[in-house]
């Protein structure tokens, strides 16, 4: 199974990745590419710099450019819009997370007892059999 399957599930993970980042410091769209591909995510810059560029449309992040000789380079920041938008969102991520361990926590449990289960009744059967 690809991530571009299920793309347009990933990118919300790659808008709050991005958002992160720009909360710590400013960040511009060739090191986010290479940040996001140590994180599994393959971004080409026709994909990145347009998800920048609405981001910065909604509020969430701030653009300065920086002048580097013949190059412009545009520097994101996230705004106290998007600060508020990450903090919500890192709520929301942990009740997802608490969730799925407890789910998961819960599938164990019911395993090993489904497993204790069987291995007692084969215990049992194990026991009438040698009298």
């Amino acid at each position: 199974m690809s991530s571009l399957e299920h793309h347009d599930l990933l990118a919300g993970l790659v808008r709050l990745h991005i958002l992160h980042h720009a909360a710590e410091h400013k960040i511009y769209g060739q090191w986010m590419i290479d940040e996001l591909a140590r994180h599994g995510y393959k971004l080409s810059p026709g994909t990145l710099y347009p998800m920048l560029h609405a981001m910065e449309r909604k509020g969430y992040l701030s653009c300065r450019r920086l002048r580097e000789g013949r190059t412009v380079r545009k520097l994101y920041s996230a705004t106290g819009f998007g600060r508020a938008g990450l903090a919500l969102a890192k709520i929301r991520l942990r009740e997802l997370s608490g969730d799925a361990m407890k789910a998961r926590a819960n599938k164990k449990m019911e395993q090993k007892k489904s497993t204790r289960r069987s291995q007692g009744v084969a215990t049992a059967r194990g026991i009438a059999a040698t009298r």
